[in-house]
C-alpha cells in the first residue's frame, strides 16, 4: 500500500490517500472525507464548506468514525466463520458523517466514470456492511472488464440519533437527510476524483434499499437505482407517535443515569441507553416530502430490484415464540373471512405448529419483500422506465442450511472473503459484480422486465441465469401474489406487522 494524491481543482484542496493493487491492477483509495458538519444533536448537519478546504491537504488515508450504535456481529447472522476478524469501527456522533472513494488509478485523462454511490443497512439503527467495507474488488473487476466504475460509501447518523427528540420544531429522519448531503457532495465534486456526476446510481441493501426508494421519492433524479431487499414497502415513514414511549424511556434514564437531557447527555451515557433498551431497529417518521409515497412516480430513469429466497429469516427466532393459536388470531382478527383465507394460503393450522411458523415467514417475505419488488416494478413499468428484476437463490457458501437467507448477497457482490472451498459461490459472485458493472456503466444487464416476463436469477448451484414466469412461478410462491392483492396491503401488512411486532433480530 503506497499513498497518492488527488489535486482537486475545483475545491482547490489537496487529497492525500493510498494505492493498492488487484489483480495486477492499482486501485485508490480515499477515506474518511467528511461531507457535512452536525452542529449540535438532533440538529440538521450542514455541508462543509468549499472555503473551508481550500488550499489545504486533506488526510483520506483512514477509514472514518461510523454513528455510535448497539453492538451487532455481523458473523450471526451471515455465517461468517467465527475466527475470521473483523476490524473494530471507531465511533463519533459528530464526526460521522464521511465518506470513502474508491477509484481506478490510471484513468485517462479527461474521461469521467460513472458513479456507484453505496448506502448500507442495519435495520436503520446499526452499520450492517459499512462504509469501511472493502470496495476493491468490484472496482478491480471492472477495471479488469474494461468498465471502470467510482464507488462512494456514507456512513450517516443511526437510531435516535438520526430519527431525533421529537422536542420543538426539531428535525426529523436526519439520517436521510445525512444521506441526501453525501449525495449532493457526490454531484458536486466527484468530477474531481475522475467522476462522472451525470452518471449516478443509487444502491442499497435492506434498510439502504429502503433510503434509497425514499431518495428516489424526495431527490433530485439519478440515472439508476439499485433496491436489494427492501424499498419503503417494507419499512414505510410511521406517525410520531409511534416513537413517543421509547423517547420518554429514554430520556428519564439519561436524567436517573446524568442528570441531563437525552439532547445534552454525553455521548457514552447515550450509547449505554441505546444498549440497555437493545435499540437494534428504528423506522423513518412522518414528513410531508414522504406524504402519498405510494402514489408518487420514483425519479430514476433505469432501476434493478430483486430479492434474496429466504428474506424473513431475520424474523424466524421471535415467530418461534409464537404458538399457532396466537398465530391464527392474529390473521382472523382484522376481518375474519380474508383473514382466513390468508392463513389457508399459507397453511397455518391450530394442530401443525412448525407448518404455522413457516407460513408466517413465508407470509412476511411475500408482503415485504416479493410482492413490493412487483409493486415498485409494475409502477415504474407503467410510466415507461426500465426494471432489471432478479431473484438471489445462491446459498450461503459456509452454511448452506441456512439457505439463501436474507443479507447473503452481501458477501457476494463485495466478494471480499475466501469462497475457493466453494466454486459455485464463487462462479455467482463473479457473475452478480459483472451484472452490476454493466448496470453502472448504462449496460443492460440482462433483458429488462418492461419487454419480458423474463427475471434473472443467481444461482441455486452456482448457475446464473434467465428465468421465465414459470420458472419464478417455481420459486417463488407467486400464485399467492392475486390473493396478497385482493386481501390488500391494510389487512396483509396489518397482520404481518402484528406478528412481527419487536421480533427483528440480525442475530438469527
Amino acid at each position: 500500500m503506497v499513498n497518492t494524491i488527488v489535486h482537486h481543482h475545483q475545491l482547490n484542496a489537496t487529497f492525500n490517500g493510498t494505492t493498492v493493487d488487484y489483480a495486477g491492477f492499482k486501485i485508490k483509495k480515499f477515506k474518511g472525507i467528511k461531507y457535512a458538519h452536525i452542529p449540535a444533536r438532533f440538529e440538521k448537519a450542514q455541508p462543509v464548506a468549499p472555503k473551508e478546504l481550500s488550499g489545504k491537504t486533506i488526510d483520506a488515508t483512514q477509514y472514518g468514525p461510523k454513528c455510535p450504535q448497539v453492538d451487532v456481529d455481523v458473523r450471526h447472522l451471515l455465517r461468517i466463520p467465527e475466527d475470521f476478524e473483523i476490524k473494530e469501527e471507531a465511533e463519533d456522533e459528530f464526526e460521522c458523517l464521511n465518506l470513502d472513494v474508491t477509484v481506478p488509478a490510471n484513468v485517462p485523462s479527461g474521461q469521467k466514470l460513472p458513479v456507484l454511490v453505496w448506502i448500507y443497512g442495519g435495520s436503520q439503527a446499526v452499520t450492517f456492511c459499512s462504509a469501511a467495507s472493502d470496495t476493491t474488488r468490484i472496482v478491480g473487476d471492472s477495471v479488469k472488464a474494461g468498465k471502470p466504475i467510482i464507488i462512494v460509501a456514507m456512513n450517516y447518523r443511526l437510531n435516535l440519533f438520526g430519527f431525533g427528540d421529537g422536542k420543538g420544531t426539531a428535525e426529523v429522519n436526519l439520517s436521510l437527510k445525512d444521506q441526501a448531503l453525501a449525495i449532493d457532495w457526490v454531484r458536486r465534486y466527484i468530477e474531481g476524483f475522475g467522476g462522472d456526476s451525470e452518471s449516478i446510481t443509487l444502491c442499497g441493501e435492506s434498510a439502504g434499499a429502503v433510503y434509497v426508494h425514499a431518495h428516489l421519492i424526495t431527490g433530485p433524479p439519478v440515472k439508476r437505482a439499485v433496491l436489494m431487499s427492501g424499498s419503503l414497502h417494507l419499512s414505510p415513514p410511521m406517525p410520531h407517535q409511534l416513537g413517543k414511549g421509547v423517547l420518554e424511556v429514554c430520556e428519564a434514564r439519561a436524567q436517573e443515569l446524568e442528570g441531563k437531557s437525552l439532547r445534552d447527555c454525553s455521548q457514552k451515557v447515550f450509547k449505554q441507553i441505546l444498549t440497555e433498551n437493545n435499540l437494534s431497529r428504528c423506522w423513518m417518521q412522518e414528513e410531508d416530502i414522504l406524504a402519498n409515497w405510494e402514489n408518487k412516480q420514483e425519479q430514476v430513469d433505469e432501476l434493478m430490484i430483486g430479492e434474496t429466497e429466504f428474506e424473513s429469516v431475520i424474523w424466524r427466532r421471535g415467530i418461534e415464540t409464537l404458538s399457532p393459536t396466537d398465530i391464527i388470531s392474529t390473521f382472523t382478527a382484522s376481518d375474519p373471512e380474508l383473514g382466513d383465507k390468508l392463513r389457508k394460503a399459507y397453511h397455518i393450522s391450530a394442530d401443525r405448529p412448525t407448518s404455522s411458523t413457516l407460513g408466517v415467514l413465508d407470509l412476511l417475505h411475500d408482503s415485504k419483500f416479493a410482492l413490493p419488488t412487483e409493486l415498485v416494478a409494475e409502477k415504474l413499468i407503467a410510466n415507461q422506465k426500465k426494471v432489471y428484476r432478479y431473484l438471489f437463490d445462491e446459498v450461503n457458501p459456509w452454511q448452506a442450511s441456512s439457505r439463501a437467507h436474507h443479507a447473503v448477497d452481501l458477501l457476494f457482490i463485495f466478494g471480499t472473503m475466501d469462497y475457493s472451498h466453494n466454486p459455485p459461490a464463487e462462479a455467482v459472485g463473479e457473475d452478480m459484480r459483472s451484472r452490476w458493472i454493466d448496470f453502472v456503466n448504462g449496460r443492460e444487464p440482462w433483458s429488462e422486465l418492461s419487454t419480458t416476463q423474463k427475471r434473472f436469477a443467481f444461482g441455486p448451484y452456482g448457475d446464473c441465469k434467465e428465468i421465465d414466469q414459470r420458472q419464478f412461478a417455481g420459486r417463488r410462491r407467486a400464485h399467492v401474489f392475486g390473493l396478497l392483492r385482493e386481501v390488500g396491503p391494510q389487512i396483509s401488512n396489518g397482520i404481518a406487522n402484528k406478528l412481527a411486532a419487536g421480533k427483528i433480530s440480525l442475530l438469527n
